[in-house]
């Protein structure tokens, strides 16, 4: 028998959402902030890792929110909003942005896009987008967007792995 198959672990039942939630886990992916204005002119932004290229032609992105977010009904009525890849050096934005705090923003250096969307300093990159597509999709909702304009820097993408922050290492 090859040595290789009796390493399987034992399958989680998909109903266990805690263990569920530590495969997924598995997965590193790049941390994002997800920023636009609400309608009465506050600026809201969550940390998101459900981020996602879609299409290139057109040039489409996604991510998702959890619908019991506060933030929900501000994006869900949004036209525009910014997703900021964030940089190795913000740990502590990706963190303050994913606390429920009064002023997210208060400390936080930005600016604002031509559509008055907040676009966070010292970012990866940028993407600024148009919302396309809405869709309740199990506990979420999906956003797709399309890319109306996009920056990007020289440094690192900050990475999140099983429940921790790392930066981004050797190449392989």
């Amino acid at each position: 028998m090859n040595a290789h198959l009796q390493a399987i672990p034992q399958i989680a039942s998909p109903v266990d959402s805690r263990a569920l939630r530590t495969a997924l886990g598995q997965f590193a992916t790049g941390i994002t902030v997800v920023t636009t204005r609400a309608a009465e002119g506050a600026l809201v932004g969550l940390t998101v890792n459900s981020f996602s290229a879609l299409s290139l032609e057109p040039p489409l992105i996604l991510w998702s929110l959890r619908g019991s977010s506060p933030s929900l009904p501000v994006f869900e009525s949004a036209e525009r909003f910014v997703v900021n890849v964030l940089a190795e050096a913000q740990v502590e934005v990706s963190r303050r942005f994913a606390l429920q705090v009064a002023d997210k923003f208060d400390g936080v250096a930005h600016a604002e896009n031509a559509w008055g969307q907040p676009l966070l300093h010292g970012a990866a990159a940028w993407f600024e987008c148009r919302t396309v597509s809405r869709q309740a999709a199990g506990d979420h909702c999906l956003f797709i967007a399309e890319v109306e304009r996009f920056t990007l820097s020289e440094a690192a993408p900050l990475l999140f792995h099983s429940g921790g922050y790392f930066a981004l290492g050797s190449r392989l």
